[in-house]
């Protein structure tokens, strides 16, 4: 088999990382899991995807993503879509909205914590508002 072709292993994930001395001030937007060592302002979107802060990282942003594990410091609204996992070294300060939390020993959370099934909420909630401006039927 040529280089060229090189068999797909469905293990192998495209994981992006900021190293320590990055620091970015904006708005990150991706498709695809997201490891961050150093500092972040601004927003981080990843809705499919997994972001990880490494116990170097400070960000302090409004985050939203699939899955957020954070070893390192997070301020700011956090909207984790399926699961976040303060780790032991971790801290978050903020409005959290997640459908699973898990905290572990050593872990810091502190402020307001809503813990719903968000995507099935939403979808709902657009569902219902939307049939309550229909016309009647006649």
């Amino acid at each position: 088999m040529s280089q060229d072709h090189q068999p797909f292993t469905p293990w192998h994930q495209s994981v992006t990382k900021l190293g320590r001395t990055v620091c970015v001030k904006g708005d990150l937007i991706g498709s695809e899991d997201l490891t961050i060592d150093g500092r972040v302002e601004g927003r981080i979107d990843l809705p499919d995807h997994t972001l990880t802060v490494l116990p170097n990282a400070a960000i302090d942003a409004d985050v939203a993503a699939k899955v957020i594990i954070v070893f390192g410091s997070v301020t700011g609204s956090v909207m984790a879509h399926d699961k976040l996992e303060i780790r032991g070294s971790g801290s978050v300060s903020g409005q959290v909205s997640c459908v699973r939390l898990v905290i572990h020993e050593g872990g810091h959370l502190q402020g307001k914590v809503d813990m719903t099934t968000l995507a099935i909420n939403s979808e709902a909630a657009q569902s219902a508002d939307a049939s309550s401006h229909l016309a009647p039927a006649v």
